[in-house]
């Protein structure tokens, strides 16, 4: 080596050097940034879900989430009279961009548990085939298809019922769906998931403040939020106010920065790539 080439390489050094060490702040940095915000850049997630295709859902619910351009999951039961009677509505709802999701054609339930006393022991899921429930569940998707044109949509289990006949159904139906919702368990955190047993809260009675209380929780603890509303305004026994509704998405409307609030399909499918990558 010339010795002019040895001073040449000297000079260079210092400089390699610290774009070494931008290179390292800035990959450091990024980490930092992903895992306070693993929701799609965002620190928590949230899926807004109404069941059962209420009247309610059309009247009180999707005028609001229009007004914070906020975007839904409906769990839809196809024989449900507010669906069969005002179809366009219901059309209308899923071309603005909302889910409409799968919640059976007539929400059967298991009958021998404590509580359902309500259920027609028609529906009692304990004694049907899991080939009739199956059935069900591929007609009402062709259903929910003529409605919204879409093949992909995510699924919640009637009355958070997992088994047909004493069997577990979840394995069956995991091809059929992206996602499957539960009643009640903890918000998971993005490497927690899973997507067939993803957990809620079921909404009933509550104060807008309790509800905006679980998005807060959810920012903290970088958690993925499901609400589960039945009737907003009335229509259903498991009620909430138009009003405590009301402030929540607008509270939501006003934390997009920090929240990502979409339909449990696009959030699912966000977890499972983020799910494959980390593998």
């Amino acid at each position: 080596m010339k010795p002019s080439q040895s001073r040449s390489m000297g000079k260079i050094k210092p400089c390699f050097y610290r774009r070494i060490f931008v290179l390292l702040f800035i990959l450091f940095s990024a980490g930092s940034y992903g895992a306070d915000s693993p929701w799609n850049g965002k620190s928590a997630a949230v899926s807004l879900t109404y069941d059962d295709a209420l009247g309610v859902h059309i009247d009180n619910v999707a005028p609001v989430l229009a007004q914070n351009d906020l975007l839904a999951t409906f769990y839809v039961t196809s024989n449900s009279w507010p669906l069969r009677s005002r179809l366009d509505d219901w059309r209308a709802i899923a071309t603005s961009g909302h889910e409409l999701g799968n919640h059976t054609l007539f929400h059967p339930c298991a009958g021998d548990k404590p509580g359902r006393e309500w259920l027609n022991k028609e529906l009692y899921l304990n004694e049907w085939s899991e080939q009739r429930y199956i059935g069900n569940l591929n007609i009402n998707n062709t259903l929910l298809q003529a409605l919204d044109g879409k093949t992909e949509r995510s699924f919640a289990y009637p009355c958070s019922d997992t088994e047909v006949a004493g069997k577990s159904y979840v394995e069956t139906i995991t091809p059929m769906f992206t996602a499957a919702r539960m009643v009640g368990g903890t918000p998971p955190t993005i490497d927690k998931v899973n997507l067939m047993r993803i957990p809620s809260h079921m909404v009933m009675g509550d104060s807008a403040e309790k509800l905006i209380s679980l998005v807060e929780a959810g920012i903290k603890n970088h958690t993925w939020v499901v609400f589960l509303f039945h009737g907003v305004g009335g229509e259903h026994g498991l009620n909430v106010s138009k009003e405590a509704h009301a402030e929540l998405v607008n509270y939501l409307g006003k934390h997009k920065k920090d929240v990502w609030i979409a339909p449990v399909t696009d959030i699912a499918n966000y977890v499972k790539d983020q799910q494959k990558v980390k593998k």
